[in-house]
C-alpha cells in the first residue's frame, strides 16, 4: 500500500513538472528576441493609374518603367517604354542590377499588381526608390490607357 501510495506521489509529481517545464519552454519561446527590434519593410509607392501615368511621362523625375510580366505577356501588349525583367525568373534581382540605374526611380507594373508589388520589394531590398501600379495592366487599360506590341 505504501509502494502504491509513493508511486502515485511521484507519478502526479513527474506530471506536475511536465506541465511546469511546457510551460516555460512556451513562454521562453513566445519571447524570445522581443527585445530586438523589427526592420520594418523596405518602403515602395504603390499608385493609381494616373498618378502612375504621370510618374513615368514626367522628364523631370526620369523613371525607369519595367514590365516584370513573361515575355509572352510583355508580347501581347505593355506601356510604351518599358523594359522586360520577369520577376518570375530566378535571376530577377541580377539582372535588374544589371539593366537599372541606382540613382533614377524605377517605375513597375504587371498584370494586376501583385508580381510587380513582390518586384517592388524585391527592388526597394537593394536601394532603388519604386513606385508600383496599382492593379496592373488591368487597371491600365480599364482606365482608357493604351498598351503597344
Amino acid at each position: 500500500m505504501l509502494l502504491t501510495t509513493l508511486l502515485m506521489i511521484n507519478v502526479k509529481l513527474l506530471f506536475t513538472l511536465a506541465i511546469v517545464v511546457i510551460i516555460l519552454v512556451g513562454c521562453v519561446t513566445r519571447f524570445k528576441g522581443r527585445n530586438t527590434p523589427a526592420l520594418p519593410p523596405p518602403a515602395y509607392a504603390t499608385v493609381l493609374v494616373q498618378e502612375f501615368q504621370n510618374f513615368i511621362t514626367d522628364p523631370d523625375v526620369d523613371a525607369q518603367l519595367v514590365d516584370v510580366r513573361s515575355r509572352d505577356e510583355f508580347d501581347e501588349g505593355h506601356i510604351a517604354g518599358a523594359l522586360l525583367i520577369d520577376v518570375g525568373e530566378a535571376r530577377f534581382e541580377e539582372r535588374a542590377k544589371a539593366v537599372l540605374d541606382p540613382q533614377r526611380p524605377v517605375a513597375v507594373y504587371c498584370r494586376s499588381g501583385r508580381r510587380s508589388a513582390h518586384a517592388a520589394n524585391l527592388l526597394a531590398l537593394q536601394g532603388y526608390n519604386v513606385t508600383n501600379l496599382e492593379g496592373g495592366v488591368i487597371a491600365w487599360q480599364d482606365a482608357g490607357k493604351t498598351l503597344v506590341k
